[in-house]
């Protein structure tokens, strides 16, 4: 009977899906009928490839686009209160954005999720950097807590919430987001910048930039980027940065269509992690750390190899990546029992992958349709060796002992990915089917070790997965401004390796935890529509994600593991605007606008808390800016907020704790200011600028309940300055 309403539920919301699009796709047949659309027939057909839609990134192509998409590029990095990455995603429709807390409490981390997907270490998308998955170990360990990424580095931020799962994997039912690096100028080009944060307490963190660009008269193309993190937050202790980000880039075109490029980049990052406060200990200083050891560090050394060919009717574009990541967190644990002994722990971890990815797309005439297939292959190979380090206990004011073996892993991941779609543009209709299949093999190596790091037992376990993961699209297009669109697909994540083996907390012994799990699977709906205008640019979307196999970790009775009850769902929609007064009267010339509003409701669909919200997922976040240029100033003013969020206890109950690690997390909002002057009167290229953010200083928390875990104060009010010369 259980599976029946199951079922129903399912079928229910399938027809309510399938039954909104028909009306979309009624009104505006009507719309185009009634204006002598030349919706059935096409007077002239205009064949182009467009090969990875990733590519050369425009509001056009996003426009174009048959599902939710969303750029941010550099000029509205530099006018808004954009500090970091993660100032950045807050500007996207349906991006929530976790503030440093627990082990994700480093400024080397990315803590975001899309439309109620869990946020910790962004598990749930594909995060992208030219192409290049900045996951250390895509399908074995896809978190970022390691996020080997600056904004310095940053010309725009792509974010794809959803369509994305056929040609992009296989993390992807929080969509694609790529970070598009600074490109290579034709002629020589070149900047120096410098952000300077001022805490409340008088921390101060700078974060200087460089880039420098050519391209020789041969057709030889370099750059060289550079961006960095250097100083204190806004806790009072174990609270420093010290990041260097990298990347030399080369391009040679030798033909007017044949074009290689090749990336080196190398990322090296030391954060402390100033950890959660107890209810007492934030009651009397929330901004205080009683963490002294506890830091998190690692490096990535990555080259790209790609090699592009480009033709009115064909492309084609090979991709060849290797990555070398390392990453360790050391951190302090109280004893459960006894609360005068401590211990200390790390875990360092290294991780290789080496994948390349052929994709050919050609455009063709098939009758009175234009259309363009595209097909693509990935071969992905990644290996990784991680290690659990515990010290004896030792006693409060007592130097930390050295850590001693605990436990080791060595997993290792072969992955074979193609897919194949097929755009069909009849008229003012495009509709994209398209399939993707997934063929993967994991194994991964548990040990527990003696104390000399010997080994005491082992367990090796095998998972092989074979998934066929088809996709559909449709776009109608009202007129050259306005269209609507529709897409289903189904998106798919495999089981990793933290989810494979494990030490039986009652035995001591390494155990397989395989049995009965399945790879993650979620069936992903969007309805929407975009607007491109000379004023005003608006897009709009209703979403729905049926996530009914998710894998959910567990405690009981001091045993950890995974089960398949870890199902949800999310619905809501996404809104977001910009529009530019000036084009209403010349009066208000320079005077703009931009807001986002996202609602999102985020249940769990089985278990304890089935039907009741996600946590730390706000059903309402929204963004207001506002922005004026005169002549050599610009004045740029944004509001942030979200509703509240809860952090419930393993028995489902929203109350602080004293280690304040549950409970409830209210709604907030804040406010940033930013003015800009342009000085390149008086010195050519050279401009200045001064902000605020959380300008009325709102006191707002979060929580965590990991290894260090509590309660995080948010951002207090903090000054930045900005300078930058571009020559």
């Amino acid at each position: 009977m259980k599976n029946k309403c199951i079922l129903v539920s399912k079928l229910r919301y399938t027809q309510c899906a399938l039954a909104v699009l028909i009306a979309v796709g009624t009104l505006t047949y009507a719309h185009a009928e009634n204006n002598n659309s030349k919706a059935a027939v096409l007077e002239t057909i205009q064949l182009q490839a467009q090969g990875n839609w990733l590519d050369d990134v425009t509001a056009k192509k996003v426009f174009e686009h048959a599902g939710a998409r969303t750029i941010i590029d550099r000029k509205r990095l530099d006018e808004t209160a954009s500090v970091t990455i993660k100032d950045a995603l807050k500007q996207v429709p349906g991006v929530q954005v976790q503030d440093n807390a627990g082990t994700a409490g480093s400024d080397l981390s990315l803590s975001f999720g899309v439309r109620g997907l869990t946020s910790r270490f962004s598990p749930r998308s594909t995060v992208l950097m030219d192409g290049v998955p900045l996951a250390f170990a895509p399908y074995g360990q896809p978190q970022l807590s390691l996020a080997p990424t600056s904004l310095g580095n940053i010309e725009s931020i792509d974010v794809i919430r959803g369509a994305g799962s056929v040609r992009f994997g296989p993390q992807n039912v929080g969509g694609i987001i790529n970070f598009n690096t600074r490109s290579i100028p034709k002629q020589f080009q070149g900047n120096i910048a410098m952000t300077t944060e001022i805490a409340r307490n008088g921390n101060v963190k700078l974060s200087p930039n460089l880039f420098l660009g050519t391209t020789l008269d041969n057709g030889l193309g370099l750059a060289l980027l550079y961006s960095g993190t250097q100083g204190n937050g806004y806790r009072d202790s174990n609270d420093h940065n010290n990041i260097n980000d990298v990347i030399f880039k080369t391009a040679y075109a030798f033909t007017d269509q044949d074009q290689i490029e090749f990336n080196l980049h190398r990322y090296d990052g030391k954060a402390d992690m100033p950890g959660g406060l107890t209810t007492q200990e934030y009651k009397a200083d929330s901004n205080q750390s009683t963490r002294p050891y506890d830091y998190f560090e690692g490096h990535r050394t990555d080259g790209a190899l790609k090699y592009t060919h480009k033709d009115d009717a064909n492309t084609f574009e090979l991709l060849a990546y290797h990555t070398d990541t390392y990453r360790n967190a050391v951190m302090e644990k109280i004893n459960d029992t006894d609360k005068n002994k401590k211990q200390l722990r790390n875990a360092p971890r290294t991780y290789q992958v080496t994948a390349f990815e052929p994709r050919y797309s050609h455009a063709y005439v098939l009758g009175n349709t234009a259309n363009e297939i595209s097909i693509g292959y990935r071969y992905l190979n990644e290996d990784s060796k991680e290690y659990i380090g515990r010290s004896a206990w030792y006693k409060n004011g007592t130097t930390p002992l050295s850590v001693d073996g605990y436990s080791a892993a060595a997993g290792k991941t072969i992955a074979h990915a193609v897919y194949l779609d097929n755009r069909i543009d009849l008229g003012a209709w495009s509709i994209t089917p398209g399939v993707r299949f997934e063929s993967i093999k994991t194994r991964e190596n548990y040990y527990k070790l003696n104390a000399n790091n010997s080994i005491k037992n082992e367990v090796s376990t095998h998972v092989k997965s074979n998934e066929v993961l088809p996709n559909l699209s449709v776009l109608y297009k009202v007129n050259d401004q306005w269209n609507v669109f529709a897409n289903y697909g189904i998106s798919f994540g495999p089981q990793q390796y933290s989810q494979m083996a494990k030490i039986d907390d009652t035995s001591k012994l390494a155990v397989s935890q395989t049995d009965g799990l399945n790879p993650e699977k979620a069936k992903n709906y969007e309805i929407g529509t975009h607007y491109l205008g000379d004023a005003l640019t608006a897009e709009f979307t209703v979403f729905y994600i049926d996530f009914d196999q998710e894998l959910l970790r567990y405690n009981l009775g001091g045993t950890e593991g995974w089960t398949n009850l870890g199902a949800t769902k999310h619905m809501g929609f996404e809104f977001g605007a910009r529009y530019d007064f000036g084009q209403l009267n010349d009066a208000l010339t320079g005077l703009s606008t931009y807001t986002n509003l996202t609602y999102t409701h985020a249940t769990a669909a089985a278990g304890i808390r089935k039907g009741k919200d996600l946590s730390f997922s706000s059903r309402w976040v929204a963004n207001i800016g506002l922005g004026y240029k005169y002549e050599q100033w610009s004045i740029n003013t944004d509001v942030f907020a979200q509703s509240k969020q809860v952090a419930p206890n393993k028995d489902d109950l929203v109350v602080e704790d004293s280690a304040a690690m549950y409970g409830s997390i209210p709604g907030y909002a804040t406010m940033a200011v930013r003015v800009g002057y342009d000085l390149s009167r008086y010195l050519n290229g050279f401009k200045v600028a001064a902000g605020i953010k959380n300008m009325f200083d709102k006191n707002y928390f979060t929580r965590s309940s990991d290894a260090n875990g509590g309660k995080f104060q948010g951002q207090p009010r903090t000054i930045f300055l900005q300078t930058s010369f571009d020559f």
